[in-house]
């Protein structure tokens, strides 16, 4: 029988391993990151902690103070000053680093100071023989005045400790303060507690120097509340000498209790930081990891995508053989199997380019990045940290728009939200590949590198150059201030957990291909049923088809052939398709790849399982044939050229390069800007740049 739930709230600064933590207590697959700005919302998980009692877990953004400067930061802080019994923590448990532990107790020191009971899990204790640090476990204990254990949340060491203090702390139930503020000011902040001693006096501060209120506050104590913040000047001194103070304190703490021999420590760390973050070197090895990326995409791949493209085609064949004729067999055939083999194809693909950013962020390696770009970054109107979002975007500009949340300028923050759908995302991978496979052959170029990643890499380059363009041009043309700092935490180097990134593929693949298959499965559905059916040219086309080969000598096969094509020109969907031709004809397009245009609005990945199926309906042919075998023949009966060519591949390809065709995204900007003007801007601003770009591609090229 378990007691009522202990709330436990987790946090920490940005890389203490706190989100490892929170995966280790609760069991759950949160996502890992070794960057900050990965959490950006709370999330919740169940722990165990003894045989009869559980805990709630909620794990909060990392923050470097309960000061906040962004919108995650600010999550925090109201989380704390919460007196709602259903939401208010019971315990707070504080992750640090134990290699950076003075600047940990910042945070610590405060959250302490809220008077709420609090543990403190010193994490990566495993490297404290090669650092040369020594703690006295005990001391601490005496001088924090609070629970401290020492943990390895990688490899799941302390993991009990901590479940034990969180329970001691529960039952100890109140906490003393760290630091007092009232030897800055002892009549200021007397003046300050006597308006509600039911609120400690550092609550009561945070609510003067934050203007955040929670609910309990009447109007008459929040009106005494800001009368102390009319002194502006006098608000900012005393916030300085608070600083000042908490760090004079933690520094008599660590004094006593914590010992670092630099004699024994290795200074590995910083001679590869010389060469990962060289103004010219750490550029070079960042192009060199993006070609090692790429090229891996098409050579491991390419023999489980062939595998499953030829599995899907002989299922879809032995299908029609084997099932009774009738709607239901040709729904199956025709829209079902080939929409579903339009997304697990792709998986391999999406794997592997998961799998090396999650070793990126696990190694440490993508915080160097992170470091590296912001010079480039501050050029063009944007943060160091808006590096995050766009090296996110690569996975998913949804995740990638929500951790825009770590940077505290709005105008940085915008301009980063409106530029991450350029990005090339893996939603677009599947196009891309299946393109680049069509028109782009598959030698070597230096002898070694082939040209198809290559030409991937370059679409990659193109996303990444013109979102920082179209900064440039937003922050020359937004009117609002931008003022901001960068900061960003450089972690250990470390192998990359194989737990941690395997857990980290398999979310982001089953997420992908849940996502984009439902999508695509219901749009493959409809999409069957529109080409199936049409008006009375539909229902004519078989027997005027008839009537037209009468007099000409052709094959049963070719006949057969004729009023499939016939039928699918005279349905629903071949109306569509027809009706928006003469505006995509001159990028060299045909009425079939209209229709995928349409539809693709949904997910830029519904492309591939749109022609998929249409080709499926369009084509009466028994004979077992690949998605890729179908778009490579597929010619224009006017000219009899092929419609896949180069001009026509390299059109598409630009064009999904710069097009926002993703409904999802344009849902997530507005409600992270809370209107409807960006997602619009967007929407139009990027379907005409990717016009415009394709129709000059196209016309050079032809």
């Amino acid at each position: 029988m378990f007691k009522n739930n202990i709330k436990v709230a987790l946090i920490g600064n940005p890389n203490t391993g706190k989100t490892s933590l929170f995966n280790q207590l609760t069991g759950l697959t949160q996502k890992v990151g070794n960057y900050p700005g990965v959490t950006v919302d709370k999330k919740e998980g169940t722990c165990r902690l003894s045989a009869t009692q559980n805990a709630i877990i909620t794990d909060l953004p990392g923050t470097y103070s309960i000061n906040p400067t962004s919108v995650d930061e600010s999550i925090v802080l109201k989380t704390l000053l919460k007196k709602d019994i259903k939401e208010s923590p019971d315990v707070i448990l504080v992750v640090a680093d134990v290699e950076n532990l003075k600047r940990n107790l910042l945070l610590f020191s405060q959250i302490k100071d809220l008077e709420i009971p609090t543990v403190l899990a010193i994490n990566m204790v495993d490297q404290m023989s090669r650092k040369g640090i020594s703690i006295d476990l005990t001391a601490l204990k005496e001088e924090l005045n609070t629970e401290v254990v020492l943990i390895s949340a990688r490899k799941n060491r302390g993991i009990d400790a901590v479940k034990d203090a969180i329970i001691k702390c529960h039952i100890a139930a109140k906490a003393s303060p760290m630091c007092d503020n009232k030897k800055i000011d002892p009549a200021y902040f007397d003046q300050l507690k006597a308006i509600n001693p039911n609120y400690s006096l550092y609550e009561l501060w945070l609510m003067v120097t934050q203007k955040n209120f929670p609910e309990g506050i009447s109007k008459e104590e929040k009106e005494q509340l800001l009368s102390f913040n009319k002194d502006v000047s006098k608000l900012r001194r005393y916030q300085h000498k608070e600083t000042i103070y908490r760090y004079q304190e933690i520094n008599k703490v660590l004094k006593k209790t914590y010992i670092v021999d630099k004699s024994k420590a290795t200074d590995v760390r910083s001679k590869l930081d010389k060469i990962f973050t060289h103004k010219i070197f750490g550029y070079f090895i960042f192009l060199l990891v993006l070609l090692l990326i790429f090229q891996a995409i098409f050579d491991w791949s390419s023999l489980p995508m062939d595998l499953i493209d030829t599995t899907f085609a002989q299922l879809s064949d032995f299908a029609r053989s084997n099932l009774p004729a009738g709607v239901l067999s040709d729904l199956i055939v025709e829209g079902i199997i080939p929409g579903i083999g339009g997304v697990i194809i792709f998986i391999p693909q999406i794997a592997i380019l998961f799998l090396f950013i999650a070793v990126l962020e696990e190694t440490g390696y993508m915080s160097r990045v992170v470091f590296l770009m912001d010079k480039i970054m501050r050029r063009f109107g944007m943060n160091g940290k808006s590096v995050i979002p766009l090296i996110s975007g690569t996975a998913c500009a949804i995740p990638a728009i929500m951790a825009t949340r770590t940077i505290s300028s709005w105008k940085e923050r915008l301009i980063t939200i409106l530029v991450v759908p350029f990005t090339t995302c893996s939603a677009r991978l599947p196009v891309y590949a299946i393109l680049i496979s069509l028109i782009i052959p598959e030698t070597k170029i230096f002898g070694f590198y082939n040209l198809q990643a290559f030409t991937l890499l370059m679409l990659y380059a193109l996303g990444f150059v013109t979102a920082i363009l179209a900064a440039y041009i937003l922050q020359k043309t937004l009117k609002t201030e931008s003022n901001s700092f960068f900061v960003v935490e450089m972690p250990n180097y470390k192998l990359p957990s194989v737990k941690n990134v395997l857990f980290d593929v398999l979310e982001k693949t089953k997420a992908f291909v849940l996502g984009a298959g439902k999508i695509i499965l219901a749009l493959s559905v409809v999409l069957w049923f529109l080409a199936s059916n049409g008006p009375e040219s539909y229902k004519d086309a078989k027997k005027n088809t008839i009537s037209k080969a009468e007099n000409s000598n052709v094959s049963p096969d070719e006949l057969l052939q004729k009023i499939a094509s016939a039928k699918l020109e005279n349905s629903y969907i071949g109306i569509m398709g027809k009706s928006i031709a003469p505006v995509i004809k001159p990028l060299g397009y045909d009425w079939k790849i209209g229709i995928a245009l349409i539809t693709s609005f949904a997910a830029r990945e519904v492309f591939v399982g749109t022609l998929a199926t249409i080709y499926s309906v369009g084509s009466d042919d028994e004979n077992t044939t690949t998605i890729k075998e179908k778009m490579r023949s597929e010619v224009n009966p006017a000219t009899g050229e092929k419609i896949f060519n180069f001009p026509a591949g390299m059109s598409l390809l630009v064009f999904y390069a710069f097009a926002m065709q993703c409904m999802a995204t344009l849902a997530i900007v507005k409600r992270e800007t809370k209107t409807w003007k960006w997602p619009l801007i967007q929407l139009f601003g990027m379907t005409g740049l990717a016009y415009v770009c394709s129709l000059i591609v196209f016309q050079i090229l032809k």
